[in-house]
Order: structure tokens, then C-alpha cells, then sequence
């Protein structure tokens, strides 16, 4: 089976989505990041529930985005300390942000993917996490900074 540019481009949407929760479930849970993944593309991707059916995934874009997030979380949580305000360090956050700077740190740090393209997917999956429509503009700013720093000569 053949997959569009426009599927694939939707599939690894869904998988930034499906790598944010993921990462707060392992952060919730305590379980390894094989686990997780394994659990993930078994039982996660392409789910149908009720009259809704999740989008499926891209299992290469999760895998990455995954093990990026965990190889390098200590320098992600860096940056995403270094964008935010001195009284608001990673530790204080909402675990459902520190998972989406995660994953996006990776993607950052990855320098697959345009960093415009990687802060407008992210901001668009922080969507499904607000409450009051403000987040979308905290991920925003905060992802720009650490694209900022991922990218020093500018993008």
C-alpha cells in the first residue's frame, strides 16, 4: 500500500501527539521507554473508540522522537529551563508540557524537520491539552526560544 505525502504528513502529526503522551505516561507511570513504544504502536495507533478512530501513527517519526526525548532529556529539560522564567523551572510545570517540550526538544535537536514546521506542530498538539486557549501561546513563545538555541545561526 502506497501512502501519500499528505497521509505520511498526518500520520507524523499524529505521532507527536501520540510522543507527548507517551512521555507523560512514562514520566506518570515509571515504565522504560520500550514499554511504552511497544504499547504505543500496539494498542495506541489507529484506535477506534466509541464512533471515533484515532489517526494512525508513523512508527519511524514516534521511535525517533521517543528515544531523542529520553537520550537527551537532560539537555531538552535545559532548554526548555533557559525559556522559561527564573520562578518557573521545568520540575514546577504541568507534566503534560514538560512531555510536549520533550518532544519537540527532540525533533529540535534532530534537525530533520524545519524548526517553524516543528513549533507549528507542537503548538497545534498543545491544542488538545488547553484549558483556557491561553497554552498554545506559552508553547509557542517557549518553543521558539529553544529553537532559538537549537539553532543559534538562525532558521
Amino acid at each position: 500500500m502506497t501512502i501519500s505525502n499528505n497521509q505520511l504528513r498526518k500520520m507524523k502529526s499524529a505521532s507527536r501527539l501520540y510522543a507527548v503522551q507517551a512521555l507523560f505516561q512514562m514520566e506518570a507511570s515509571g515504565q522504560m521507554v520500550d514499554q511504552i513504544v511497544r504499547e504505543f504502536e500496539d494498542h495506541r495507533f489507529g484506535e477506534a473508540f466509541d464512533e471515533m478512530e484515532m489517526q494512525e501513527g508513523d512508527a519511524p517519526t514516534f521511535r525517533l522522537l521517543m528515544e531523542k526525548a529520553v537520550d537527551n532529556q537532560a539537555l531538552i529539560d535545559q532548554m526548555t529551563d533557559r525559556a522559561l522564567v527564573a520562578k518557573w523551572p521545568i520540575g514546577r510545570i504541568d507534566p503534560t508540557w514538560r512531555a510536549l517540550f520533550r518532544a519537540a526538544g527532540a525533533e529540535l535537536l534532530e534537525k530533520d524537520t524545519p524548526p517553524k514546521v516543528v513549533i507549528s506542530e507542537f503548538v497545534q498538539v498543545s491544542d488538545a491539552f488547553s484549558h483556557d486557549g491561553k497554552e498554545p501561546k506559552f508553547v509557542n513563545a517557549v518553543l521558539d526560544h529553544m529553537a532559538h538555541e537549537a539553532y543559534p545561526d538562525g532558521f
